[in-house]
């Protein structure tokens, strides 16, 4: 039996959840309380159809369980919130241009409102997360790519669409080296790979040696960490430096009072969060230092979904309101 909501004001809502590796659909209320949830990994050489299939053919059935209001999403890319149009993926193609919103209100009857997975991330944690009590509150996030999202006042910012905080595509040099090169999951897991190779027999390579497939080799940072491997920590300070450089630009441009992080590599925990606080003031102005609180984000996996709820709940009431 799963959790019914807390009192009469909550309402059920669906979340859904498109990244680049995988597809989480589920179904929740406005208090940010997930009840039901179901995951797919993502077959790239399906592309966006073959995750439109996935929910074609679940999200009745949801429907159906939990009488939702509305449908909430985070999509993992450049949206025009107000449309719900995708703008385009950098991970999976036949994207470009789709009116997610508007196929999903005809395949459910319900309102649905698209979002930046890194925006209903932020609001996520911003509202039932690490940052409770500050206010802006910064999130970035790295895993498949590197994202991010601004709350003020409770309120995601929105720029001109498409696009909000896109602290991956920060250049790090001239040459034209942004973020995600050096800090998403996947340049990481290349990262990890090209350095175990050169220590075959240290930690960081037996931690790799013992991994049950290949993929999420940043994964292996943790074991070797914890072994005291010089290669791994190694690795962890250039992923942290480039990190708070990049926040650095982030910081001087719109002062938060927090910086949640979260994505795949926050799995990494206190290691990275630490080494990311202690780096960050380096790149500041002495009048900004020590700079904002860095935070590991306490929702994790749950933050786009619990966010998507909130984005829903939100856009529903204005909706109403109209």
């Amino acid at each position: 039996m799963y959790p019914q909501p807390h009192s009469s004001s909550e309402f059920s809502l669906l979340a859904v959840e498109i990244g680049g590796t995988k597809l989480q659909i589920a179904a929740g209320n406005s208090a940010g309380q997930i009840v039901e949830r179901i995951r797919f990994e993502v077959d790239r050489s399906a592309g966006a159809g073959g995750i439109r299939q996935h929910l074609a053919d679940t999200l009745p059935g949801l429907a159906e369980r939990w009488k939702p209001a509305a449908i909430g999403v985070g999509y993992g890319g450049p949206v025009d919130w107000k449309t719900g149009q995708i703008a385009r993926s950098y991970h999976i193609e036949g994207w470009s241009d789709f009116p997610l919103a508007t196929w999903l209100s005809e395949r459910t009857g319900l309102p649905a409102f698209v979002e930046n997975d890194a925006n209903a991330a932020a609001l996520g944690e911003a509202l039932f997360g690490a940052g409770i009590g500050a206010n802006p509150v910064l999130w970035i996030n790295a895993g498949s790519g590197v994202g991010g999202g601004l709350v003020v006042d409770g309120q995601l910012y929105h720029g001109r669409p498409p696009g909000e905080m896109e602290l991956g595509h920060l250049r790090l040099d001239r040459t034209g080296t942004i973020t995600e090169d050096l800090c998403s999951g996947w340049s990481v897991d290349r990262k990890v790979r090209d350095v175990a190779a050169l220590a075959p027999d240290g930690p960081l390579a037996q931690a790799l040696s013992e991994a049950s497939a290949p993929g999420g080799e940043a994964r292996a940072l943790v074991p070797a960490l914890a072994h005291g491997d010089p290669v791994a920590a190694g690795v962890l300070g250039e992923i942290a430096d480039s990190l708070a450089y990049a926040l650095s630009h982030a910081v001087h441009l719109l002062h938060p009072e927090v910086i949640v992080f979260g994505g795949g590599l926050a799995l990494i925990g206190e290691p990275l969060r630490a080494r990311i606080a202690t780096a960050l003031p380096h790149w500041l102005m002495d009048t900004f230092r020590p700079g904002p609180e860095v935070r590991l984000a306490q929702l994790m996996e749950d933050a786009v979904l619990v966010g998507s709820f909130a984005v829903a709940a939100g856009r529903l009431s204005t909706l109403r309101s109209s």
